[in-house]
């Protein structure tokens, strides 16, 4: 399955798993697996407990799925739009 084709859900770490996969809560208390997109593995990109993250879910098995997006924390600087000033 292509990239294209993954449901992009917005989440947060509730648990961090061996080897590099995380338990996502998203919407309405779902709850699935996720791991590290090859991009952030690649930037060293660190996700740790209680980041949002935007996770893309295959419509054929939605407990699992890929981590593509960090989101930003506004307390380290910038504002909500993630923009610095």
């Amino acid at each position: 399955m292509a990239r294209d084709d993954l449901v992009l859900i917005q989440g947060k770490v509730v648990e961090v798993l061996a080897g590099g996969n995380f338990t996502i809560e998203g919407p309405k208390g779902m709850r699935l697996t996720a791991k590290l997109a090859g991009k952030l593995r690649k930037k060293h990109i660190r996700v740790i407990l209680g980041d949002d993250v935007t996770v893309g879910v295959s419509p054929y098995d939605p407990t699992h799925g890929l981590i593509t997006y960090r989101g930003k924390d506004p307390a380290l600087g910038g504002d909500e739009s993630g923009v610095k000033s």
